[in-house]
């Protein structure tokens, strides 16, 4: 058994298809097949069972994708610390970013980190928050750049900036107008109980944050629209279509005509964070890119 039996099974596992995990490795269905069949032969059980068109693991087989996962990552951990260690410079980093943040970060990040490193490959990831935890613990990112809270203990990370949740309305807003007379910089959630909220889905981190700060005013909003889409709940807020919470980074890039405003007089903040898989080894490219972030934020 080498390295490259443990990453066909980890492709079957995933794709759940021969054909397309043998597209991935860049190898015939064939050969797959016959790959897996001599290596179940080999270990006396089967790591798969057939339903339908789809390989689903058996109970040896989860365990085998388990271990295999981990092996893996400490090959991986091993060729990177062995370049770090020779200086050459030479290697590949994979970062993860939810959607909207990529859309300003990546742009900035990578052309400085490129200019730095040009013999360092850099590959993307841009999904959401609750999905780059999984990722990182699978392997399949090396670093992962979302807001707290984290839900595994077996993810440590760095705090890249502190940011500031922030309320926003239509520029026009009557209400905006009545709290900006009263209170220049923050308002209470309690003035806004009859109006109505564009919400991001559940899941995401600024929802859980947010459910928490209705919870402690003690009352439901009204949600007219649920999106993981910030820009455009920032434009529709915009627009007087519901009020919407953002963090003041994402705010100053998207550059809206609203009334923004802290919430309660202390303010609410969420950290921005990278992430890690705990106990692994970071290569030194991994932290040049988080000073770059760091720098950029």
């Amino acid at each position: 058994m080498d390295f490259r039996d443990l990453s066909y099974v980890l492709a079957i596992a995933k794709y759940q298809n021969m054909t397309k995990a043998a597209e991935a490795l860049y190898i015939t269905q064939p050969t797959l097949t016959k790959f897996l069949q001599s290596l179940e032969k080999q270990m006396g059980q089967k790591l798969f069972r057939k339903l339908g068109h789809r390989f689903v693991l058996t109970y040896a087989g989860e365990r085998y994708v388990k271990k295999a996962t981990e092996i893996l990552n400490l090959k991986k951990e091993l060729d990177q610390e062995m370049n770090d260690i020779i200086k050459n410079n030479f290697g590949s980093l994979k970062i993860s970013f939810p959607t909207m943040r990529g859309t300003y970060m990546l742009p900035c990040t990578l052309p400085i980190f490129h200019q730095r490193y040009p013999h360092v490959r850099l590959d993307v990831i841009e999904d959401h928050s609750s999905q780059l935890e999984e990722l990182l613990l699978q392997g399949e990112t090396d670093l992962a750049f979302f807001n707290l809270p984290i839900k595994s203990t077996d993810i440590d990370y760095e705090i890249i900036k502190r940011e500031e949740l922030l309320v926003i309305m239509a520029f026009d807003h009557p209400l905006a107008q009545n709290a900006q007379e009263n209170h220049p910089r923050w308002i209470d959630l309690q003035q806004l109980k009859e109006e109505p909220f564009i919400m991001q889905i559940p899941g995401q981190r600024t929802r859980e944050t947010v459910d928490q700060l209705f919870k402690k005013a003690g009352f439901a909003p009204t949600i007219r629209l649920e999106t993981s889409n910030i820009p455009a709940a920032v434009q529709l807020a915009a627009k007087g279509y519901g009020c919407f919470f953002v963090t003041d980074t994402h705010l100053r890039h998207l550059s809206p005509r609203v009334t923004s405003f802290s919430i309660g007089q202390s303010g609410v903040t969420v950290d921005f964070v990278a992430a890690y898989r705990k106990n692994s080894y970071l290569p030194y490219h991994a932290r040049e890119y988080i000073s770059i972030v760091k720098n950029f934020t």
